[in-house]
């Protein structure tokens, strides 16, 4: 790294520290040395100071054709007051808070913070749940849990079937922005009540660091979604350690282009309270990461030039693709703050196009920071911000935060204690009580290593998830998350993820999430043909074999590389449980949910596999 890297660095962040001391059980603590500052009472104060402060500034916005449909701070907290007044003549309370099932927007903004604002919970459900769904059982059984006073959706047309699907699950109102279905629901323009201001104020000054902002579900692999609290103390502690760490934002507010979703811990605390909280001005992506929406995404970077990246590795990977092929797109992303990376560690191969392409445009590397944590730290709990050849490396504790690593076989096992920890699952005491251990410290179920024992300074490396590991039938151990990623990177362009088998079995083997453009690319094969011919053509099966024989040819015995290789032509199933709103693998509920192709995998049919291309 040149010095003009470095200073791109030292421009933005603080300085890495640690402080390392050990538990009464040996266990290494590792804690920030700067105290956390004392946050706001609670989240739309931040809302208040800016519509005092920067009244004309865009704080949201979203597409409207060809434009942008743009809320400014100042007309936010007058949207906000009078949406809070409508909310308090209803039945909701932090007993009966108001879910959302439809995604970002501008209206969707708007609301969250009306009852956040008046001591009323928002709990924002994943969209997958109601339109992607077959039976919608987990829909209804989030409902049934919250037994919301208001049920929102962007437009009843789409959102219909999960609608009557719910319906005899809560005694809510549907509140819509558009009534597409005609359901007669009442129409989120008329949720409005000015002449509440009073009781709106009284509400508000009652609500305090300890009251109930957000319920975030987890992602549940199986049984229904634990409804995780999010307290405004999570929130504004969470933010506070933020500042402390990206310097920068005390003096130059946010602009962001983002389509990560507010149902989820990362696109719902981390992005969109980091605009609140500093000012900035967040511009809601209509695009996606994914093959027919990510172009819409580069449309939107150029339309508005955002100061930073915030994605997940699938995301970037599509942006490699589209950055080699696109020199306006290049300058603008380049000559961004920064790019963050979260949900999973990214590729080598992919963070290193990235780095040539940066120092091909711009003459330097564009800052790649990541950071660590879950829905129950909200999320964060780690941050890299320097730079790190370890991709998995996830950085250090952030202030106010206490990491405990626990010994456990041959890894450790972290644990998280701090103002942004939750203090449990909403009408869910004995899950609570499992999630925490006798000190107070919760546990996550990932495991760190120190990237380098002699200098805790260096940061902390993802070590994989604690149940995701395995043991071969030799009793070798299999670290499934640092193969999941080394496999990636031998495997790139055709492979955008990985699912790691062989419990109980002579060798390891992997079921491969194909990246369809990059397969398309790489066979003679006209655009019409079925996805299935693509990828048993002999140029990609030997791609892969080679890719499989790169992996072997690294060393290191049976438990890291794979023996066997298949794909999944069916894409991970999140009504299954198969995939986060992060777009993180849930490698148990895969490997139970596609027995068959894991039976074909380990099978005796060579053409239900691809092994390693053989030397020469």
């Amino acid at each position: 790294m040149t010095p003009t890297d470095q200073d791109r660095y030292g421009a933005l962040f603080a300085e890495p520290r640690v402080m390392t001391s050990y538990a009464a059980d040996g266990s290494l603590l590792l804690e920030h040395p700067l105290p956390l500052p004392e946050g706001a009472r609670c989240v739309t104060e931040w809302l208040l100071r800016w519509a005092r402060e920067a009244p004309d500034r865009v704080f949201l916005a979203e597409r409207d054709g060809d434009g942008w449909r743009t809320l400014t701070y100042a007309d936010a907290l007058i949207d906000m007051r009078e949406v809070a007044g409508w909310i308090l003549s209803t039945q909701a309370s932090p007993e009966r808070p108001v879910m959302a099932l439809s995604g970002n927007a501008v209206d969707l903004g708007v609301l969250s913070l009306a009852a956040m604002h008046v001591g009323v919970p928002i709990a924002t459900v994943s969209t997958a749940y109601s339109l992607m769904s077959k039976d919608h059982g987990k829909l209804t059984d989030m409902t049934r849990l919250l037994d919301p006073a208001v049920i929102y959706v962007e437009d009843t047309g789409p959102f219909a079937a999960a609608l009557d699907a719910i319906a005899p699950c809560h005694r809510g109102l549907i509140l819509a922005s558009a009534d597409g279905a005609g359901r007669r629901s009442l129409l989120f323009s008329d949720a409005r009540t000015p002449d509440a201001a009073e009781a709106v104020s009284s509400a508000f000054h009652k609500v305090g660091p300890d009251t109930i902002a957000k319920l975030l579900f987890t992602s549940g692999s199986t049984g229904t979604p634990k409804a995780v609290i999010n307290t405004h103390r999570m929130l504004t502690a969470s933010q506070e350690a933020h500042r402390e760490i990206w310097t920068h934002l005390k003096h130059r507010p946010p602009v962001l282009v983002d389509w990560l979703p507010w149902s989820h811990t990362f696109g719902a605390n981390f992005c969109t309270n980091m605009v609140l909280r500093n000012g900035g001005s967040m511009y809601i992506d209509d695009g996606k990461p994914v093959a027919p929406l990510i172009g819409r995404t580069i449309e939107n970077f150029k339309s508005v030039r955002p100061t930073m990246a915030l994605n997940v590795p699938r995301g970037y990977t599509m942006l490699a693709d589209a950055l080699a092929q696109d020199t306006a797109l290049r300058e603008i992303f380049f000559n961004m703050d920064l790019a963050q990376n979260a949900g999973a560690a990214l590729p080598p191969s992919v963070r290193e196009t990235f780095r040539k392409m940066s120092i091909e445009t711009v003459g330097s590397e564009l800052p790649f920071v990541a950071s660590w944590g879950s829905t129950e730290t909200s999320p964060l709990a780690t941050h890299l911000h320097f730079p790190a050849e370890d991709a998995a490396n996830i950085g250090l504790p952030v202030p106010g935060t206490t990491l405990k690593l626990v010994a456990d076989g041959g890894k450790h096992e972290v644990r998280v204690k701090g103002p942004n920890v939750t203090p449990g699952y909403f009408r869910n005491p004995a899950r609570t009580a499992e999630a925490f251990d006798q000190d107070g410290f919760y546990r996550i179920g990932d495991a760190l290593r120190l990237a380098d024992p002699d200098d805790p300074a260096k940061g902390l490396c993802f070590d994989g998830r604690v149940s995701e590991d395995f043991k071969l039938s030799s009793g070798t151990w299999v670290s499934s998350g640092e193969l999941r990623l080394a496999g990636i990177d031998a495997l790139a362009p055709l492979v955008q993820d990985i699912v790691v088998a062989g419990q109980d079995r002579d060798f390891v083997a992997f079921l491969l999430i194909p990246n369809p453009p990059a397969c398309r690319r790489a066979c003679a094969l006209p655009e019409t043909s079925a996805f299935e011919a693509v990828v048993d053509t002999p140029g990609i099966r030997d791609a892969i074999a080679h890719g499989l024989a790169d992996l072997k040819s690294r060393g290191g015995g049976t438990s890291r590389y794979a023996a066997r290789a298949r794909f999944l032509l069916e894409p991970p199933d999140p009504d299954q449980g198969e995939i986060t709103d992060k777009a993180y693998l849930n490698q148990r509920q895969i490997l139970e949910n596609r027995s068959y192709d894991v039976e074909v995998l380990f099978g005796d049919d060579p053409g239900g596999f691809i092994v390693p291309a053989r030397p020469g």
